[in-house]
This record gives C-alpha cells, structure tokens and sequence, in this order.
C-alpha cells in the first residue's frame, strides 16, 4: 500500500483515539459538575444514606478523578485496541482470500475503504501481470516450437543433397555444383536458427553491459546505410539520407550499430517495393534524433503498443522461415535505454516511424 494511504489510516486512527479521550473527559467533567451542583443545592443534615459516601467522596476527590480517568483511558485504549486487532485479522484474510482467489474483488468495512482500493487495484495489478506473462511465456513457448520445427526443414536438405553428392559419383559439374549452393543456404538458413536460439538464451539470462567509447554518430549511420545496399536493391528500394555531419557520441558502438541494423531490417523486411526508405539524424538539444521511415502497411494502434515486447511478431502468422524471433525491437529499446535514451514508434497513413534519441553528453 501507498504510503500516503497508510498514513491517512494512522493518522485517522489516532485522532479518533485522542477525540474519543478528550470527549470522554469532558463528558465525565460535566458529569461531575451536575453532581455537585446537584449535591449542593440539597439541604443534608449528616443522617442519609448517601452522606458519608459523599463526604469521603469530597475530601478525596482528585484521587477518584484520576481513578476514573485512568480507568476511563484504559478502557477506551482497550476498545481501539481490539479495533486495530479486528482491522489487522480483516487484512489478514482478506490477503488469504486474495491469494487464493485472486479474480473476485475484495471487500472490506468502510473505515478501510483506502486499503480496499488500494488492495483492489493491487490485485487488478497482479491479474494482469500474471496474464502477460502467461502471454509471454506462451509466445516464448509458440517460437521455440516454430525454431525447432523449422530446423528440420534446411537439415533435411542439407543430408538430402550431401547424401546426392556422396551416392552420385558420376554427375555432372554442373548439378554439382548446383547441389552445393543449395545445401550451403540451407546450411545458412539452419544457422541463422540456431542463432535465435543463443538469442533467446542470451536475451533471458544475461544482462547488458556497456563498453563505452566516443564515436561519431553520423560515419556510423552512413556506413550502416550503405551496407544493406545489396538487400535494398532485391526489393528495388532506395535510401533518403539525410544526416547531420559530425554528431559525436559516447556509446557502446557494437550494441548501437545492433539498434540501427535490427531497425533497418525491421524496415526494410516491412517495405513496399519501388519505394524509398528514409533515415534522418539531427541534433534535438541535447540529443542525437535519429528517424528511420519507410513506406509500409499501417500498423495498428493495439499492436504498435506492443511492437517492443518481446516474442512479439506483427504478423503473427509467420513462421521463423519467414520472420525473425521478435526479440530485435525488444533489444534495440533495451540498448537505447540502457545509452539513457529513447525509442519509440508510430505508424499511419501507410507510413512506419521508427525515433531514437540519444543523449550527446558522457554517459
């Protein structure tokens, strides 16, 4: 609970003890006074019952007040006392409750109103990050099927065609050689599999550290650009640069040059073709702002929320033959955050926006 609301609570608590003390003296003060008023406009003449029982009363009166006092004191502490027990036994099963049967509200007497709330919306809390990570860990689980069915595939091939090769000594050059390209992308392709698996292995189990160095900014961008030419031209895409000269930054340049090229792929994978792919970088204050645009299917809204998440796919009907293990956008915000730095998207009108800031001063 919010430690606002559980001073709220105490602090209630105590000014009701207080005031249920000062109106409990104040009561008995009056009591008193009425007594003696009453006492004192009777006429007595020492033979009533209730005379010496008065008589002693007045001479000793301050020690039956404190008397009173105390025990009046004890016993409205008594009462707040076994209050705070039943407050206490109430959080107590209610936590029992919520712990067992997490989905149902809880419910709780009005003057622990707060805790209810605060208690509810802690539930709500955990039901929902027990719901993503059931998700995640069932996108994990989905992914790891799809690597390990799709491994079978490219080694098929590769034995298949190894096994051609050894069994035919007699073929030609040509089939060949043929033969050899084929087992060799798929020899790749089987590679490229297993790497997502270190990925995953990678992604959970360790953490990040940086090597930090000063580099510049704008020769890594335009060096990165330049080598997915030969991928670019497959899908007859172009670049539009547009880079600030001399932007330095102290980074750790393996892992940023990781951020760049998992958004550039990510581009380039989700590009129409015969259309151009833009990357900005320009000084925002004190940031390096780097944009990467391309021309693409809008994404919506809900799965834009969610395009950093890991495991995560757009298109969640590929299989890892055809999309990558959805952790590259998961990585890259961990980098840039880990850089003191930003990453966002966005998408619309058939256009999707990848932004990065980057802090220009020393880490």
């Amino acid at each position: 609970m919010e430690k606002r609301q559980r001073g709220q609570i105490i602090k209630r608590l105590v000014i009701e003890y207080f005031a249920s003390l000062v109106v409990m003296a104040v009561c008995f003060i009056a009591l008193v006074y009425a007594l003696k008023t009453l006492c004192q406009s009777h006429v007595w003449y020492g033979n009533e019952f209730w005379y010496p029982l008065l008589h002693k009363i007045k001479e000793n009166l301050t020690l039956y007040m404190a008397i009173i006092c105390l025990a009046g004191g004890l016993l409205v502490t008594l009462v707040f006392t076994v209050r705070i027990w039943l407050y206490l036994r109430e959080v107590v099963q209610v936590s029992e409750k919520m712990a067992l049967h997490a989905g149902e509200p809880v419910r709780m007497r009005a003057p622990l109103k707060e805790l209810q709330d605060e208690m509810n919306s802690v539930r709500e809390q955990m039901l929902r990050n027990e719901s993503l990570a059931k998700e995640a860990e069932q996108r994990k689980n989905d992914l790891i099927v799809y690597l390990a069915h799709d491994l079978k595939t490219p080694l098929t091939s590769v034995i298949g065609y190894l096994t051609l090769l050894r069994d035919e000594p007699q073929i030609s050059p040509e089939l060949r050689a043929k033969y050899t390209d084929i087992a060799y992308d798929k020899a790749q392709r089987l590679e490229q599999l297993i790497n997502e698996f270190f990925e995953i292995t990678r992604f959970n189990l360790t953490n990040m550290e940086l090597n930090l160095t000063r580099v510049s900014l704008s020769r890594m961008l335009e060096q990165t650009a330049s080598e997915f030419l030969p991928i670019m031209e497959e899908k007859n895409l172009r670049w539009e640069l547009s880079i600030e000269k001399d932007i330095d930054i102290v980074c750790d340049p393996d892992k940023l040059e990781r951020v760049f090229d998992n958004l550039i792929r990510n581009a380039i994978f989700y590009c129409y073709e015969d259309s151009a792919i833009k990357l900005t970088l320009s000084r925002a204050e004190e940031y390096a702002w780097i944009r990467v645009e391309n021309c693409g299917k809008t994404i919506p809204k809900e799965k834009l929320e969610r395009i950093f998440e890991q495991f995560y796919r757009l298109d969640e009907a590929r299989s890892s033959a055809t999309g990558g293990s959805g952790l590259g956008l998961a990585i890259a915000k961990e980098i840039v955050e880990l850089h003191g730095g930003h990453i966002e998207a966005e998408s619309e009108e058939e256009a999707i926006r990848f932004f990065v800031w980057l802090p220009l001063r020393n880490l």
